[in-house]
């Protein structure tokens, strides 16, 4: 059965390409959020196997979306998609209860084998 992904990024060309990716790979679209608040509620209602959560967003940041979630379900894979990938800040995701983390520009190749590693658990 197909794994449900939840993707939440403000830039909707980046929603755009993350779909396009997951689709062509097998998965299904759980929903899209913009924002943090958008992106808790989103799950709430949809109770995804993944979530793909940006970290700088307007409304609620991906940290703050984080907690929402893990209020939900603690154990829910969730990767933190960023264009601040340095060392300290990777560390602060992980410390924040963050699954994975992946620096923008994405790579498809490197998006498909972190889900398929945190689904694969």
């Amino acid at each position: 059965m197909a794994k449900n992904i939840l993707i939440c990024d403000d830039a909707a060309f980046m929603r755009m390409m993350i779909k396009d990716i997951l689709v062509k790979n097998g998965y299904n679209i759980a929903g899209e959020a913009e924002n943090g608040v958008k992106a808790v509620e989103k799950y709430q209602e949809t109770k995804p196997d993944l979530v793909l959560m940006d970290i700088n967003m307007p409304v609620m940041d991906g940290y703050e979306a984080l907690r929402g979630v893990r209020e939900i379900s603690p154990d829910v894979p969730v990767i933190a998609l960023t264009a601040y990938a340095f060392e300290t800040d990777r560390q602060r995701m992980f410390q924040a209860g963050f699954n994975e983390c992946l620096a923008k520009p994405l790579r498809a190749d490197e998006l498909r084998t972190r889900i398929a590693a945190l689904l694969s658990r």
